[in-house]
């Protein structure tokens, strides 16, 4: 068994969508980033890539590629997925939370776990995904970005 731990944060903008965990959320302001930049997806692309010391996703998804403007990242969450299985692994679980001051996020998340579950081939119940706030402190607190922490179990085939 391999243990990984990722991060994220993304600064809040208006005139762009909101997409956590790959489904979009009503807001009047979305993530700021090269690709959709959503950072649940991106924390647990890196936890599952560091679980098997593969580098990050800057290494794998470069935001100086073209190829990955605007992409969506659960295209990406796919391609770390195959690379995961090709190196003889499966998700076992992840563990995440989505830090973020408004809008409340708990209403999305079931649509989030089943989205993910079926990219990663997982029971829903494998994938935990919690919604916190900042207590109005810090940039998450000022309502100026969101950060997201994942940690995931991968097992050897």
């Amino acid at each position: 068994m391999r243990i990984g731990m990722g991060y994220d944060v993304h600064q809040l903008a208006e005139g762009r969508r909101l997409v956590l965990g790959g489904i979009e959320i009503e807001s009047k302001v979305g993530l700021l980033g090269h690709s959709d930049a959503d950072v649940l997806v991106h924390a647990i692309m890196d936890a599952m890539l560091g679980a098997l010391s593969l580098g990050d996703i800057g290494k794998h998804f470069p935001d100086t590629s073209s190829n990955y403007k605007d992409i969506d990242s659960c295209i990406l969450l796919e391609r770390v997925y195959e690379l995961i299985s090709k190196e003889g692994y499966k998700l076992g679980n992840v563990d995440s939370v989505v830090a973020l001051e408004e809008p409340k996020i708990g209403k999305y998340i079931p649509a989030m776990k089943d989205k993910l579950s079926k990219i990663l081939n997982v029971e829903e119940n494998q994938i935990s995904i919690k919604a916190t706030t900042a207590e109005k402190l810090g940039y998450v607190g000022k309502k100026e970005g969101a950060a997201s922490y994942a940690v995931c179990l991968l097992e050897k085939n």
